[in-house]
């Protein structure tokens, strides 16, 4: 054993390790500060919609009663057109999820379907009359909470939850991740949504995409189910692009892409957090492969104007029962 004493460290060398040390130690907290302050800046970009909760409190009496354990959120999208001064919803989903977490449903709601739309307050004060109109009127006149009060007259089924994602991000998401391919076997040209492309392959980037998802009328068969297929499409073409590109991977990219969506929301006081919205992207996670199931409320032309639908019965009714009551669809399961 070797009993010499030890060698003193030199100062100049015990410097540089208390430099070093500091260092570490100033770079963590750096590090430390950032990440609150990214996870603060997100979380505070998310709106909480108190009006919405309000005017719902106030009809309390007249809302279905909740289901439980398990959970129904509708999502809207929120479109807002200068050119009409006001906002739209032609994008409205209701996502179910079971109260065993084995399963999950997301059901779209045709915005031309005809529905008895209650009388509800107005941005100016006042109150719309209640009346037979195509749905995606009711979030023109009174807003998210007449939205979720028409859904829920028609379906019998209670929000939960609700979520508004405006369009206005939309365009802020695409350019993020720099872009989504896609390919025209001819030409679309819609001018009431500002969207003009030749035939073949596109970048599009944040105001085309916009208008390639808006687009109805002058592409495909011109309906609303068309348009519905093509915005899923796009969707799939970007959550590709978010995978393969290193997005998700890389802070520097993704933190525009999180700014951009986080900004676009708006949601109830229970939802309306980072926190939040990130267990509800988990319990989505959770759930098997093959339990998770997309779908549309069965409808049929209305006989007064073909261009607008009513609901198809009993297979609607049937579908409605089930999200009620939290069992699987009548017509089997879908595909993931």
């Amino acid at each position: 054993m070797d009993d010499r004493p030890t060698a003193p460290v030199p100062r100049s060398r015990r410097r540089v390790l208390r430099f070093l040390a500091l260092a570490a130690v100033l770079l963590l907290a750096t590090a430390s500060a950032l990440g609150w302050w990214t996870y603060r800046h997100l979380d505070r970009n998310i709106r909480t919609d108190r009006a919405t909760e309000e005017a719902l409190a106030a009809q309390a009496g007249e809302r279905p009663r909740a289901s439980g354990a398990a959970q129904n959120i509708l999502i809207m999208g929120s479109d807002f057109r200068p050119e009409l001064g006001s906002a739209r919803s032609d994008t409205v989903l209701v996502l179910h999820l079971s109260a065993d977490g084995r399963s999950a449903r997301v059901v779209s709601v045709p915005r031309d379907l005809m529905v008895s739309i209650p009388s509800c307050p107005t941005a100016g004060g006042g109150t719309s009359r209640a009346q037979f109109a195509q749905f995606n009127w009711a979030f023109d006149l009174g807003g998210p909470a007449c939205t979720i009060r028409t859904f829920e007259r028609l379906t019998d089924i209670r929000v939960d939850h609700y979520l508004v994602v405006g369009f206005e991000g939309f365009a802020r998401i695409i350019n993020a991740v720099g872009g989504v391919e896609v390919d025209l076997p001819t030409a679309e040209r819609d001018p009431n949504v500002g969207l003009d492309l030749s035939a073949g392959h596109h970048l599009l980037q944040g105001a085309d995409a916009l208008a390639y998802v808006r687009a109805r009328e002058y592409v495909g068969d011109g309906s609303d189910t068309n348009r519905m297929t093509r915005q899923q499409h796009f969707l799939g073409l970007l959550s590709t692009k978010l995978r393969s590109s290193g997005v998700l991977f890389n802070p520097a990219r993704l933190y525009p892409v999180l700014d951009a969506a986080t900004s676009s929301i708006t949601a109830d006081s229970d939802l309306a957090s980072l926190g939040k919205l990130y267990d509800l992207v988990e319990r989505l996670r959770a759930v098997p492969e093959g339990g998770l199931e997309f779908g549309t409320v069965p409808r049929q032309p209305y006989p007064q104007d073909p261009d607008r639908d009513v609901l198809a019965q009993p297979a609607a009714s049937e579908l409605f029962t089930a999200l009620r009551e939290d069992r699987a669809s009548p017509a089997g399961p879908g595909k993931a």
